[in-house]
C-alpha cells in the first residue's frame, strides 16, 4: 500500500474510533484533555479498561501488573495491560501478527514496525499525541521529527520509548566482562585489548582449571542462540572502533553504508575468536547452547569472561549476588582488537525516535492508550518506575529521593525477585523517558543511575576492583562521550523499513549467511579460517550485499533529511 493511500485509510480509522469514543464507548470525555505534568488525569476517563499488549522484547519478571509499581499505574490510569512477550523469533512472530490480523491494542514492534505499516495494522499517532499527550509533547518538543516514519511518509507510527532523552549516561553496562576475582588474583592489569583479556583469562584458568566442585572452568562463553547472535556479531565492530548502527558500518562523513562484516579489521577479531576456540579458552557449546542454558552457566560462576551486554546475562550475575559470589560477578573493560580502536559504548546517538509503542488499528479505544502512555511519560510515571512508592521504596530526606536501605539491598542482591515484586524499572521500554543524568522539577534525579546512587550499590570486591584501577565508576574506564562525534542520523538500526524493501529483502539473506559462516569460522580449525572466511564474503556477493549497501545509504541519507525539517 503506498503511503498516500495508507494515510486515509488509517486516516479513516482514527476518526471511526474517536468518534465512538466521544459517543460514550469508554474512551475520553470530550474535553479533549489528557494527563498534566503532576501525572494525574485531566478529564479523562479512568473507568477499568483492558489493553492487549505484545513487545518484541522479553519481560522475564513480568507479574500482569500486578506488582506494587503496575497497581498504582493501574489506579491511576484505569488501564491494565494483557501483555505478551516475544519467545524464540520475534521478528517471525511480528510477521505472523501482520499477516493474520490479529493485532493487540498496543504493540512494541521495534524494528519491524514496517511490516505493521505496510499491513494498515498501526495508526497515525500525530493527532492522538497533539490532542492527548501533553507530557508526551513537552518532552519531546523538537524531537518529535525523529518520530516520523520517514521522509516520504512523515506519519508517526510508534511513541518512540526505547531511546531516552537528553541522556548522559554515567553506568557502563557494555564492552567485556571479566570476574572481579581473576583481575584480582592477576594483579588488576590493564584490559585495553583482546590480547590482554585474553592472558588474565589464560593466567588465571591454567591455575584453577576448575571450580570448588570439580567442575570445569570456562574462559569465555557466547550467547549464539537464536537473536541473541546479534551479541555475537556486534563485537565485530565494538571491538574496531564502530558505533552501534546495527549491521552497518557508517562512514561518518560520506554517510556511506558497508555491511560491517566486509570490513577486514573484523576479519582479524573474528579470527581471535577462532584461536581462542583453538586454545581452549572459548565454550565449545556457544552455538548450540540455549539462552537458559547460557545464563545457567554464567549463574554457575564457571564462566570467567564475557563479551555480552549486561541486559543480556543480568539475570544471571543477580543470582550470583543472590548466592553471596559477589567476586565472581564482573566488571566492565573498554576491549579492542588492538590500542588503535576506541570502545565506542558511550558514543552518543543522541534521541533516535525510532523503536517504541504503536497503537493498532483494531484498538478498542486509541485516546484511552495514548493517555495510558502519556501518564507513563509524566513526571510521577516516571518517578514511579525508577524509584517506586514514597514511604515503601524510598523516602526524601532533605529533599533528596533515598532509596531505603533494606530496599537497596534487594535491588542489588535480589533484583529479579524483587523487581517481579515489586515493579520497579519494569515498565521502561514502555514510557518516553528521560535518561540518565537529569534532573526533575524537585532537583532529584529521574533515574537511580547516578554517581552516587551506583558507589552506594556496588559490592566489596566491585569497589575494589574499581579503586585498583582508579576509577569511581566502570565508565571512567571507557572514552568519554566528548572523545567522538555526535551522528547525525542517531543510531542506523532504529530506522523502520517497509518490509518490500531492497534493504530488508536482502538484509534477511546476509542475516542467514552470516549467521551460518561466522560461527563455521569462529569454530574451525585456524588453517581452514582464510578459506572459509572467503567463500563468506563471496556468499555475501553472491547476493547482491553491494545492492543492499546503496540501498541502506540513501535510507541513512533520507533520514538525515528528514531530521533536518522541523
Amino acid at each position: 500500500m503506498k503511503p498516500e493511500k495508507r494515510g486515509l485509510v488509517l486516516s479513516s480509522v482514527l476518526a471511526l474510533t474517536l468518534a465512538s469514543t466521544l459517543a460514550g464507548c469508554g474512551g475520553n470525555n470530550g474535553s479533549g484533555e489528557g494527563s498534566n505534568m503532576e501525572g494525574g488525569s485531566s478529564g479523562s476517563d479512568l473507568k477499568p479498561v483492558t489493553l492487549t499488549y505484545f513487545s518484541e522484547d522479553s519481560s522475564t519478571n513480568w507479574n500482569n501488573m500486578q506488582d506494587e509499581v503496575g497497581k498504582v499505574i493501574a489506579e491511576k490510569t484505569g488501564v491494565t495491560l494483557d501483555a505478551e512477550f516475544a519467545v524464540g523469533d520475534p521478528v517471525q512472530k511480528m510477521s505472523l501478527i501482520a499477516a493474520t490480523g490479529n493485532y493487540p491494542d498496543l504493540i512494541a514492534a521495534k524494528a519491524d514496525v514496517g511490516k505493521l505499516v505496510d499491513a494498515g495494522a498501526v495508526i497515525d499517532l500525530t493527532e492522538l499525541i497533539d490532542k492527548h499527550a501533553p507530557n508526551i509533547k513537552k518532552m519531546l518538543g523538537d524531537k518529535l521529527v525523529r518520530a516520523k516514519y520517514s521522509l516520504d511518509d512523515q506519519a508517526i507510527y510508534a511513541v518512540p520509548t526505547w531511546s531516552s532523552v537528553d541522556e548522559k549516561k554515567f553506568r557502563a553496562e557494555g564492552g567485556f566482562e571479566l570476574q572481579h576475582r581473576v583481575v584480582k588474583e592477576a594483579g588488576y592489569p590493564e584490559i585495553r585489548t583482546v590480547k590482554d583479556f585474553e592472558k588474565v583469562i589464560q593466567d588465571y584458568i591454567t591455575k584453577h582449571p576448575t571450580d570448588e566442585n570439580g567442575n570445569k572452568n570456562i574462559g569465555l562463553s557466547l550467547n549464539g542462540d537464536d537473536w541473541h547472535m546479534y551479541q555475537v556479531t556486534n563485537s565485530g565492530f565494538q571491538t574496531t572502533g564502530g558505533p552501534d548502527d546495527g549491521e552497518y558500518f557508517i562512514d561518518q562523513e560520506t554517510h556511506q553504508a558497508t555491511y560491517h562484516f566486509r570490513r577486514p579489521e573484523e576479519k582479524e577479531y573474528f579470527r581471535w575468536l577462532n584461536h581462542m576456540n583453538d586454545i581452549g579458552l572459548l565454550d565449545p557449546e556457544s552455538f548450540v547452547q540455549k539462552t537458559d542454558q547460557f545464563k545457567a552457566k554464567v549463574a554457575s560462576g564457571r564462566v570467567l569472561g564475557l563479551a555480552d551486554p549486561e541486559w543480556d546475562y543480568g539475570d544471571a550475575q543477580n543470582a550470583l549476588k543472590a548466592a553471596g559470589k559477589f567476586d565472581q560477578t564482573y566488571g566492565h573493560y573498554p576491549v579492542t582488537l588492538s590500542e588503535e580502536y576506541k570502545d565506542t559504548s558511550f558514543w552518543p546517538a543522541g534521541f533516535d525516535g525510532g523503536y517504541g509503542i504503536s497503537i493498532s488499528s483494531k484498538c478498542k479505544d486509541p485516546v484511552r492508550a495514548i493517555q495510558f502512555l502519556d501518564f507513563l511519560a509524566s513526571e510521577e510515571g516516571q518517578i514511579l518506575n525508577n524509584w517506586g512508592i514514597e514511604d515503601k521504596h524510598y523516602t526524601v530526606e532533605n529533599g533528596k529521593r533515598v532509596v531505603i536501605p533494606a530496599v537497596q539491598e534487594r535491588m542489588d542482591n535480589d533484583n529479579a525477585a524483587f523487581q517481579k515484586e515489586s515493579g520497579v524499572g519494569l515498565y521502561w521500554n514502555l514510557m518516553v523517558h528521560y535518561g540518565d543524568g537529569i534532573k526533575d522539577s524537585t532537583g532529584n534525579y529521574f533515574t537511580r543511575n547516578y554517581p552516587e546512587q551506583l558507589t552506594a550499590s556496588y559490592s566489596e570486591p566491585e569497589k575494589e576492583a574499581l579503586k585498583a584501577y582508579g576509577a569511581e565508576h566502570w565508565k571512567d574506564l571507557f572514552p568519554a562521550e566528548d572523545e567522538f562525534e555526535s551522528r547525525a542520523y542517531g543510531a542506523a538500526y532504529t530506522m523502520s523499513l517497509a518490509s518490500d524493501d531492497p534493504a530488508v529483502i536482502l538484509g534477511a539473506k546476509m542475516k542467514d549467511i552470516t549467521w551460518k559462516r561466522v560461527p563455521e569460522a569462529i569454530m574451525s580449525k585456524p588453517e581452514e579460517f582464510d578459506k572459509i572466511w572467503d567463500a563468506y564474503m563471496a556468499d555475501l556477493d553472491k547476493a547482491g550485499v553491494k545492492e543492499m549497501e546503496e540501498a541502506y545509504t540513501k535510507h541513512i541519507q533520507n533520514r538525515i533529511e528528514l531530521w533536518s525539517t522541523k
